[in-house]
């Protein structure tokens, strides 16, 4: 744990920070090389990366602002305090704007964008979990729980890593999610399989993490992993549906439907 890297001239560098743009490289060099793989320019894939960044945490700074209004102080306007979804809000908002303006094919786009996305995420995790700023979980007697007593919230009981739980989960999403693309599928189905899979990871890491529930024993991120889940089952299932109806299911697809068919009979 180590929320300052080094410092130049008096300035600190703060691991929250640099993960963050390595994050953002990161995703801008893998949405560059998937754009030319589909023969659109790298350039438009840099400035997605680019804008939906800075929106992205302009939303997750709203969003967090929000939740804490009833606390509000000063310090949460600083270079900490953002909350994901907003964040991701803020990104699909600006990469649908983006796409519009550039007139590029949007769920091309979109199902290209999931890899990168996903693996910056857990990149991004590993700041958090570096800066110690109190995304870690419960307390814990497991060999790899941690204290954190010089985090940005500082906690002197060890406790569970769950940044890095999620840095782990990213890297296996964007593992399944490259084995899904291999083959043909239907527009956005990668998009729906993301939502489905990170969701799940989010919903289930939230059982390890100190977020107050919020509805029906649920915390606030849970009820978003829910809904992710399910707008991801939805996307998949239009997206198959429409397909089959123009004859365009994948080979793989249709056997998967037809041996589904079959069990049920």
């Amino acid at each position: 744990m180590q929320p300052v890297l080094f410092s130049i001239l008096g300035f600190d560098i703060q691991s929250y920070g640099v993960s963050k743009a390595a994050a953002a490289l990161l995703a801008a060099y893998l949405l560059g090389r998937a754009f030319a793989g589909h023969g659109l320019k790298k350039e438009d894939a840099h400035s997605l990366v680019i804008w939906a960044t800075f929106w992205g945490f302009v939303g997750a700074k709203i969003y967090f602002l929000i939740e804490h209004a009833d606390e509000f102080t000063w310090h949460h306007l600083g270079g900490s305090g953002f909350t994901w979804y907003g964040g991701l809000i803020g990104g699909i908002t600006t990469f649908l704007v983006m796409i519009h303006r550039r007139h590029l094919p949007a769920a091309t786009v979109i199902d290209a964008a999931t890899i990168p996305l996903t693996l910056a995420y857990g990149v991004g995790r590993i700041g958090c979990w570096l800066s110690g700023d109190g995304t870690y979980g419960t307390p814990t007697g497991l060999p790899w729980g941690v204290a954190l007593p010089n985090g940005i919230v500082a906690t002197d009981v060890p406790v569970h890593p769950t940044p890095l739980y999620e840095t782990l989960a990213a890297l296996i999403i964007a593992a399944l999610l490259w084995a899904l693309q291999r083959r043909t599928r239907p527009a956005l189905e990668i998009f729906g399989a993301y939502l489905i899979l990170s969701g799940m990871a989010r919903f289930a890491v939230e059982y390890l993490r100190i977020n107050e529930p919020a509805l029906l024993g649920l915390t606030q991120p849970q009820l978003w992993a829910g809904a992710s889940i399910i707008a991801g089952a939805a996307i998949i299932i239009r997206g198959r549906l429409r397909a089959r109806s123009r004859g365009a299911l994948p080979d793989d697809a249709k056997r998967s439907d037809h041996m589904h068919a079959t069990t049920l009979s």
